[in-house]
């Protein structure tokens, strides 16, 4: 819970300037119309009671000067880049405790590797995000029902097969300390992940709109709230793929094991935490 309330704390902190970054870019090369309404399409997977602090803040950039943009751009750029980067280091910090990493990184390394996982993060998201917009421009540009039988799907499509990438290449390279995680538990775990992101989803949705409606208690911070729960129900989707991929690792590497040990056990990067705490002294 600790490091779930970091990631989904920091991230709260850099999705809005994220949002500044993207409507700045969108900007250059699209009408103000067309900025609205395809960044807006971003916001489609979070729950309805949230999306309208997101269509507030896209209306209010869509239709501000470029160089109003450009300079809240720049401002959104530096408070971006801390809170990203201090989110990623609280997913890293949570990844290696459920890998069981006994060695920790070093201060230099772990925040290098914080900030350019921070930044492919954000790369990864401006490519999706424009994989959506251009399914979108296809699908009014096509001959009618045509793009419109095809345009839907794709745009779905996009966000979920970017997180799956994203999260096979995190729980590979960055979840343990020595050796890459094979490939087999990194994709099993990043389309877990994706899969119960979607459906926590889709479960907020319903959580906040028909079973606990947030406005009556929080009022005017109720939108807030619902993005923070959101938040925190795909961080634990995305620990928990960590978990499952580790234990993929685990299971793959004892059914592997020799018959006969070595005089010398070689160290492992991987140890299950029920071992760890059954070698524990009482």
């Amino acid at each position: 819970m600790l490091y779930t309330g970091g990631v989904s704390f920091f991230a709260l902190l850099a999705v809005f300037p994220a949002i500044a970054i993207l409507i700045g870019f969108y900007k250059a090369v699209l009408s103000i119309s067309q900025v609205s309404e395809q960044a807006a399409a971003l916001a489609d997977v979070m729950p309805t009671a949230a999306r309208a602090i997101f269509y507030a803040e896209i209306e209010r950039l869509a239709n501000a000067s470029a160089r109003t943009v450009s300079a809240q751009s720049f401002f959104a750029v530096v408070i971006g880049g801390y809170a990203a980067h201090r989110g990623f280091k609280a997913l890293l910090a949570g990844l290696n405790l459920i890998h069981d990493e006994t060695e920790p990184h070093g201060f230099f390394k772990f925040n290098l590797l914080a900030f350019f996982v921070a930044l492919a993060a954000f790369l990864l998201f401006t490519v999706v995000s424009g994989a959506v917009v251009t399914s979108r421009l296809l699908e009014h540009a096509g001959p009618g029902e045509a793009a419109g039988g095809g345009g839907l799907p794709l745009e779905g499509l996009w966000p979920a097969l970017g997180l799956a990438i994203g999260l096979t290449m995190l729980y590979r390279y960055a979840m343990s300390h020595r050796t890459p995680v094979a490939w087999a538990p990194s994709i099993a775990g990043g389309v877990v992940a994706t899969v119960m992101s979607t459906i926590s989803s889709w479960l907020c949705a319903i959580y906040v709109e028909q079973i606990a409606p947030l406005g009556a208690t929080y009022g005017s911070v109720g939108a807030v709230v619902v993005l923070l729960i959101w938040l925190s129900w795909n961080v634990n989707a995305i620990f928990y793929g960590g978990a499952f991929a580790t234990e993929m690792e685990i299971a793959a590497r004892s059914m592997d094991a020799p018959e006969i040990e070595p005089d010398e056990p070689l160290p492992e990067s991987v140890v299950s935490l029920s071992e760890r705490r059954a070698s524990r002294r009482r």
